[in-house]
Parts: structure tokens; C-alpha cells; sequence
């Protein structure tokens, strides 16, 4: 099924998308046109490294003993105590406990990178290793944006984001539950959802967690769309596991995961702690904590099936300790974000970092500031994965269309940084010394000509104009902006084609499931 000539070619129509006029169409048609043929972006910049040998070492210590002296609980899933019993780790009720090295060396089968084959061979993704991928916001109940005010996310907001996600060169993964559309069944919603990933787009997607069945769903789903022998070589769906923190992983958690790593699929293991409620609110314990978290959940994966492609997740951050909501952005978070994924290197792993996290309502100056701080902290710790990329607001609550607009350019930004510079002779432009002298500008230049579309990042929504052209324009801010942006390329956008005999296999199967069991709303 994925060899016909039609999906192997789904997205060839890029190049084809209209071109609109306008400064913002003929940008957004330079940027395709820059990536078109790049799925994801390859690092060219140093990792910052903020701890040495010795503090990593008493980290993992600690760790350790968290995992010797406190355990892990696995709640509710018999065969997940029953593999690591028969692994050698110590189960007293629900509670595994692990001598030192022991989870890390659970650990060491996981491959340290591993390709997700998208339904269009050319989105195919690269995850670990030197490679960066981005995805859009993961989970949240509302969306908004400046026409409807905040609502409750539905079916189509979910699809309209999946179209949007499909349409940007700058995010690589279609995502998971980009939002919750909760104008569906909750026993039923995963597989619009599912479907909406595999219709609308040709990235690698995320299936369903909120239930083993449903996870099993999404791998079934995924088998139509590639052919349920291609499953058995090829990672084309992951699931996002997040541990119970602090220290529990309930049978729901690890029966999606046993799901997935059963199939050969990817998951991802993800902490979820804010300091000070969820663990110590001193950040090395935290560390210490998600790493033993992290370990716990992984070896489970390998436990299920060795070699099984697994991210090494992650989502510490801070929290403020008048009011208990989570902070974003913060330098304790930061530094935690950097000290991550220096552990995770040292397991050889994949790294998953959150991207543009703010706890802010709209999308106004806390907002980007929390956001760049979040997503170069993700960056420069050497993130393989970045989560929430673009549309993250209220903690994770709402996704804001202008924010996801404007999340986008940033992105734009962080690819052009992470390519670094390239120093030779083209880039040194001699030929345009010669030309232009001393005490001339270069503007007319041969190299300035030949370069000037490339040589920057060209931002489709930064007002570079003066004062008085942005008042004549009607001195719109950025989110009015960005308003028009997404518009513009939900409007612009075009769904890549489908073999007809998978669409229709895939919208059986969810007829099938659906009549099958009565709705549940909560």
C-alpha cells in the first residue's frame, strides 16, 4: 500500500500550492521553497553542556537509589510486574524496586536513533542523532483565537490544526491530540483523530494513550494506511507516555506502552513533575526523580520487546509556590532542561524537551517571552524532539491560533540557527568587496543580488516598516498578524492525496469500531 505512486508522491504538490500575492505569501513561498526537500533540520551548532562528570555521576546516584530504596509503582498491570520480576528486579505488591545499574541496563537496547516513516516517504523523520524535529501542542480541551474567544476544542479545530501542522515547513510531526475535541465520545474521539493525522496530512503522527484498547486502535489504523507487514521494520505511530509522577505508572500509562513497544512502535516516556507538588521542589532531586521515572518506563519498553524505538521524554518545570499553578520559562527550569539532556546522552538515547511553553491566557509579551525562553533552552540542550512547538498557551490548557502563527515564525528562526554558519569563499564575498569599494553599500552588488532572498531569515510576520507606514496600514500588532497568517494558510491549504482503497479501509474500520459499543462522554 505505501509503495503506489499516489501516496509515495502525496505531498509532490507542494510546489503546486497557489501563489497568493503579497509580502506574506511570497516569504511564505521562500521558506517552502528553502526546506522543500529537508523533512528536518540537521543540528550545526554546539550542545551546551552546563554540569561535568562528577555532578552527572551523583545524579545518577541518586537516581539509583530513588529506584533501590523507593521504587517505581506499576499499578494495576500484572504483566508489567511479572517482566521485570523475571528481569531480576525485586516486586513487593505493586512496587518494583531495581539494584544500582540495574534499569540502566534494561535500558541499553533501545536504539539510540530510529526513523519514522511518514505516509509520504519525503516526511519521513529522522529522530535522534544530529536531527531536530518539531511538533505542535499536545492535549489541550480549548482553543482560541481573535474572532471566537476561548471555547471548548471540536472535531474540526482538530482538523483544522492537523491542516495547518501539514501546511508549515517548520513543524516535521503531525503531532498527537493536537487538541481534544470534546464534542466526540471520549471512547470513540481517538479514531476521528487518528484518521484526521492519516487523511490530512503526510507527517508522522501520534496515536491514542488514554487506553490500551484505543492504542491498539491507532496501531491497527496505522497498519491499513502502511500494511501491517511493513509495521514489523518500520516506526510509523508512537504513543506519549507520562509517568504518574511522582513515581507511579498506572495500567493505562503502561498498557499503551506495552501496546506500542509490542508492535515495534515508538513511545515516548515523559515525567511529568512541577516542582515543590509532584517532587522535591529542589531541582536536582527533581532531575534525579524524572530520571529514574524515564528508566523505569523505558525498561518496560525493552522488556516487551528488545531494540523497540523509545524517546527519552521529558517535561520538568517550576511551579509557583503561593498559588500552586506551573511556571514556564523560569531559569530553575531552564537549567533542569539542560542537565536532561546531558543524562540522556549518557543512555544514548533520543531527547524529547517541551518547545513554546507559557502559562500566559493570550498570546501577549509574557507569553513570547516564557515561550523563547522554554524553546532555546529545549534547543541548546541538544532536543531531538521538541513538543508543543507551536500554539502552547495556559499551560497547556488552550491552543491559541495566533499564538501557533506565531510560534511558527520562531520556529523558522530556531531552524536557521540550528543550521549554524558556512564559512567559504561564496560566503566571504570577495567579488563584492571588489565591486563596491571603500565607502560604498552593497545593495546593487552581483552577491548581494544573488543571495539577498537566502541569506537571511525572511519573517513573514515581523513590521520592519517606520512609524508612520504601520499607522497608514491601520497599526496592527503582531497577533492581528498572525490572525491573518493562519487564515491565510488554512485557506491556502491543500490535502495530499490518498489511495482510495485505504481511505475507504480506514473509515470502515471506524464505523465498525464505533457501532460496536455505545457512547461514553466521560
Amino acid at each position: 500500500m505505501l509503495g503506489s505512486d499516489e501516496t509515495r508522491h502525496a505531498s509532490s504538490n507542494a510546489d503546486g500550492r497557489r501563489r497568493a500575492g503579497g509580502r506574506s505569501a511570497r516569504v511564505a513561498r521562500r521558506q517552502n521553497d528553502a526546506v522543500a526537500k529537508r523533512a528536518t533540520v540537521t543540528r550545526r551548532i554546539p550542545i551546551y553542556d552546563l554540569l561535568d562528570d562528577e555532578a552527572l555521576q551523583t545524579l545518577e546516584t541518586h537516581a539509583d537509589w530513588i529506584l533501590k530504596e523507593i521504587g517505581i509503582e506499576f499499578r494495576g498491570d500484572d504483566e508489567a510486574l511479572r517482566l521485570f520480576k523475571d528481569a531480576g528486579a525485586t516486586v513487593t505488591g505493586e512496587r518494583v524496586t531495581f539494584d544500582s545499574g540495574h534499569a540502566r541496563a534494561l535500558c541499553s537496547t533501545a536504539p539510540s536513533t530510529f526513523r519514522m516513516a511518514g505516509r509520504d516517504p519525503a516526511s519521513s523523520i529522522t529522530l535522534g542523532g544530529g536531527d531536530t524535529v518539531f511538533m505542535p501542542s499536545y492535549g489541550p480541551p480549548f482553543v482560541s483565537d481573535l474572532d471566537n474567544g476561548r471555547r471548548y476544542a471540536t472535531i474540526d479545530d482538530f482538523r483544522n490544526i492537523v491542516k495547518l501542522t501539514y501546511a508549515t515547513p517548520w513543524l516535521n510531526h503531525s503531532g498527537g491530540t493536537v487538541c481534544e475535541p470534546v464534542d466526540l465520545p471520549v471512547n470513540k474521539r481517538h479514531l476521528d483523530m487518528v484518521y484526521a493525522h492519516l487523511r490530512w496530512s503526510t507527517k508522522p503522527f501520534m496515536g491514542a494513550v488514554t487506553a490500551p484498547e484505543r492504542a491498539e486502535d491507532s496501531i491497527a489504523m496505522a497498519r491499513l494506511a502502511f500494511g501491517d507487514r511493513y509495521l514489523e521494520d518500520h516506526c510509523v505511530i508512537q504513543g506519549n507516555i507520562n509517568v504518574n509522577s511522582p513515581l507511579v505508572y498506572d495500567h493505562v500509562m503502561s498498557g499503551a506502552l506495552k501496546a506500542y513497544a509490542r508492535a515495534n512502535q515508538s513511545v515516548v516516556v515523559s515525567p511529568f513533575i512541577l516542582g515543590g507538588a509532584m517532587g522535591p521542589v529542589t531541582q536536582p532531586a527533581l532531575l534525579a526523580q524524572a530520571h529514574a521515572e524515564a528508566m523505569a518506563g523505558i525498561a518496560l519498553s525493552q522488556l516487551v520487546r528488545p531494540g523497540a524505538p523509545v524517546v527519552y521524554g521529558n517535561f520538568l518545570t517550576t511551579m509557583d509556590l503561593k498559588s500552586g499553578a506551573p511556571t514556564f520559562g523560569t531559569p530553575e527550569a531552564n537549567l533542569s532542561t539542560f542537565a536532561i539532556g546531558q543524562l540522556c546522552r549518557r543512555l544514548g538515547l533520543p531527547l524529547r524537551c517541551g518547545g513554546h511553553l507559557t502559562a500566559s491566557k493570550v498570546a501577549d509579551g509574557q507569553a513570547m517571552q516564557e515561550s523563547s525562553a522554554s524553546m532555546l533552552a529545549g534547543i541548546m540542550a541538544g532536543s531531538n524532539f521538541v513538543f508543543h512547538a507551536a500554539g502552547w498557551l495556559e499551560s497547556g490548557l488552550t491552543f491559541g491560533y495566533e499564538k501557533f502563527a506565531m510560534d511558527l515564525d520562531h520556529c523558522g528562526m530556531m531552524w536557521r540557527m540550528l543550521g549554524g554558519l558556512t564559512v567559504s569563499p561564496d560566503e566571504l564575498a570577495a567579488d563584492a568587496f571588489r565591486e563596491a569599494g571603500p565607502g560604498q553599500n552593497f545593495l546593487g552588488t552581483a552577491h548581494t543580488l544573488a543571495h539577498f532572498e537566502t541569506a537571511n531569515y525572511l519573517s513573514d510576520l515581523a513590521d520592519t516598516k517606520s512609524y508612520e507606514q504601520w499607522d497608514d496600514d491601520g497599526r496592527r500588532d503582531l497577533e492581528q498578524r498572525a490572525h491573518e497568517r493562519w487564515k491565510q494558510m488554512l485557506a491556502e491549504y491543500e490535502a495530499p492525496p490518498i489511495d482510495p482503497a485505504i481511505d475507504e479501509a480506514l473509515q470502515d474500520f471506524m464505523a465498525r469500531k464505533k457501532a460496536a459499543h455505545p457512547d461514553q462522554w466521560h
